[in-house]
Parts: C-alpha cells; structure tokens; sequence
C-alpha cells in the first residue's frame, strides 16, 4: 500500500513516523504531514499540508519544515508559539496561524483546533475531517481533561491518536483516560518508544472499553482506517 494511492470511500490512510506525534494522513485529496521530526525530507516529499501543534523538540523541526516546505510548496497551519518561530523562513502566504476553536478549510478537509493539555505556550489538538467525513482526532502529547467527554459525544471520531509516553506525566493510563472520555471505535497508542506501553494500553482497552478497538501501529507501515458510524 502507498501513502499515495487514494483511499477508498469512507476511508484514509495513516503512517505513525516517529516515536512521537508524527502522523502522515492521506484523505481522497490531501496529504498532511503533523509534527514532523526525525524523518528525512524525502519522505514528505507530497504532502499538501504541514499541521503543527505546538512548539517543542519532538513535535518542530524548523529547518525540516522549511526544506519541505521550499521542496512542495505546502502550506503550513501551526500553533502561534510554532508559527512564531517559522515565520522568518516561510513565505507568508504559506504559513497559517490556528488557534483553539479556530476552523481552517483546505479544499473540502476540515481542520479545527482544540484545547490541549500540556506544559507548552500555545498547544492545540486537532479534529480532521476528511471529505467524506471520516473524523480523526490527533492528540498530540496531551493528558486528558474533562471536555474531551463532551468532544467525543458532539464529534462522534472515527479514530482517536492516544499518547502514551516520552511527555511529561504521560502513561498508559493517561492515554487510556483519554480513549475512556471519548470512546472512539478505534484508538491508536503513539508519542511512545516503548512497545511495553502500548501493550499495557491496549490491555486497558480490552478490559475496561470492550467497544473499543485498539490498533498499535509500526513505524512507517500503511493503515486504512474507514468511517464505522
């Protein structure tokens, strides 16, 4: 399977590239990269969009945007703490500030930016809509709170990314809470470079959220995931 063919109805296609947040999602139309670090830039060598959730070591790469950027032509949507620091070498047409509760249309995708629990200036999440309405909710690094119960039932997600380690305070068991709050169909443990982490989410799935699939996914391998609701 390739990043690049073009997903079946009611589907995307997914690639967890590093042991953090980084995520290429590919809907019928367009390519995003999110958070890309520790990958070469020939492996972004499509992407349609850049979407960055705050400004820290293992979620921006400011000179690995900027080569990707200049080598595709991509727009970048980042947080205002990420966007602060790219502006000096990213064509100011191309680089899109979000904020929590802001919406950005690229073509027919959905972009919306939501809160996000974690120790950096401005960090957001991210709920992407595909065309055909498949929804997927990209955590970045964040703990769980309280208003994600109310995200879950509104939103209805297809796929949740649950971060389950590296951060600070972040477990498995953080992970699950936020799986728990919204209950997808589909949960995904990432931001993590122990299996052993995934594993012990994905037990906590199979006991405690039975309606619940959990998929651990391997470095740089090719998902579809389809719309079940």
């Amino acid at each position: 399977m390739s990043i690049q063919k073009i997903p079946e109805k009611n589907s995307v296609f997914f690639e967890w590239f590093n042991q953090y947040s980084g995520i290429l999602l590919k809907t019928p139309t367009k390519t995003f990269a999110i958070d890309p670090v520790d990958v070469k830039p020939k492996h972004l060598k499509n992407v349609d969009i850049i979407l960055l959730t705050h400004e820290h070591y293992d979620h921006l790469d400011s000179r690995l945007v900027k080569e990707v950027q200049k080598n595709t032509n991509c727009t970048i949507i980042a947080d205002p703490a990420s966007a602060f620091q790219l502006k000096p070498h990213i064509p100011i047409d191309k680089l899109r500030v979000i904020r929590i509760g802001d919406i950005i249309k690229v073509g027919e995708v959905s972009i919306k930016a939501a809160k996000c629990n974690h120790e950096a200036r401005y960090p957001n999440t991210y709920i992407i809509t595909s065309e055909d309405g498949v929804k997927i909710y990209h955590t970045a690094d964040s703990l769980p709170f309280p208003e994600l119960a109310k995200m879950g039932i509104d939103e209805k997600f297809d796929l949740v990314f649950c971060s389950v380690g590296v951060a600070k305070n972040v477990s498995p068991e953080s992970g699950f809470e936020i799986a728990r709050l919204t209950k997808p169909p589909l949960v995904v443990p990432y931001h993590t470079n122990l299996f052993v982490n995934q594993k012990i989410f994905q037990q906590l799935i199979k006991r405690e959220l039975p309606r619940t699939a959990c998929l651990i996914p391997e470095i740089n391998k090719i998902y579809q995931i389809s719309k079940v609701r």
